[in-house]
């Protein structure tokens, strides 16, 4: 499959992606929860990352790169969305107000063009720094080492909040509201992590293809960031935070997205 035209390597990531949404879509009717959507966000950035790896005849050390970092990315998301499903019963409240009728009664049409349709486009749009990284030869190798800075930074936000949101859940004589670590500094890490996840692929991938495809590419991690800080991830979630006794303090001291120190260490 290698050295495929670009154009051909485009396609067949999108035939893969459109296979991905259509399984993904059949199984959400056979459970009755949309938000089984949210596992194959993670999964077709991964199949994406294959295809253009497989297809691509870009500089080969860059492919195995980006495949590796793009796979550890979607793998673990899926992984760990789907282990936040399986302890909640019922679909996502945005997804059930966004459908508006069950899936096996008129939703299932309304929920392909509303949800799939858009994740699948959204997810080629955010590809792009990963197309232009196993499609083109490496010009600035610094600039890739500078991503891969960036995306081990993403790694640690993402990581260790989870981890630190996790131990916070498990405590039986807890605060309401967590503000220690990394979340004393943003009051979503686990989101910003992600984003700059998605800053240090752009490096790697398009940035250090050339001023061009640094351009051209650049909309797929402002695509993420928004995502995550504004359209489905941060933003969405503070709806619903701002109702929790002490939760409204803690934002007005502490940032939604891009972390700044707490005012004891400031």
């Amino acid at each position: 499959m290698s050295g495929l035209s670009d154009s051909a390597v485009f396609g067949w990531a999108a035939v893969a992606v459109v296979l991905a949404q259509a399984v993904t879509a059949l199984i959400a009717r056979r459970l009755g929860r949309v938000s089984v959507v949210d596992v194959t966000w993670g999964l077709g950035f991964v199949l994406i990352a294959l295809v253009c790896a497989l297809g691509g005849d870009g500089t080969g050390w860059r492919r195995l790169v980006l495949l590796g970092l793009v796979g550890f990315w979607g793998l673990r998301l899926a992984w760990h969305i789907s282990v936040k499903h399986r302890s909640h019963s019922g679909d996502d409240p945005r997804y059930a107000e966004l459908i508006g009728k069950p899936l096996d009664q008129g939703g299932l049409a309304i929920a392909i063009r509303k949800v799939f349709l858009i994740q699948g486009l959204s997810m080629l749009l955010v590809s792009l720094p990963v197309f232009a990284g196993m499609l083109l030869p490496v010009r600035w190798p610094l600039v890739v080492a500078l991503g891969l800075v960036v995306w081990l930074v993403g790694v640690i936000f993402e990581i260790v909040g989870d981890a630190q949101l996790a131990a916070y859940k498990r405590l039986k004589d807890r605060p309401p509201v967590l503000e220690t670590g990394l979340w004393a500094w943003t009051r979503h890490p686990n989101y910003f992590g992600d984003a700059c996840m998605w800053w240090g692929l752009w490096l790697i991938g398009g940035f250090a293809s050339g001023w061009a495809p640094a351009v051209v590419t650049v909309i797929g991690p402002i695509a993420m960031t928004y995502f995550l800080a504004f359209a489905t991830g941060a933003r969405l979630l503070e709806k619903s935070m701002m109702a929790r006794p002490g939760y409204p303090e803690y934002a007005a001291r502490t940032p939604m997205f891009i972390p700044r120190p707490p005012a004891r260490i400031r």
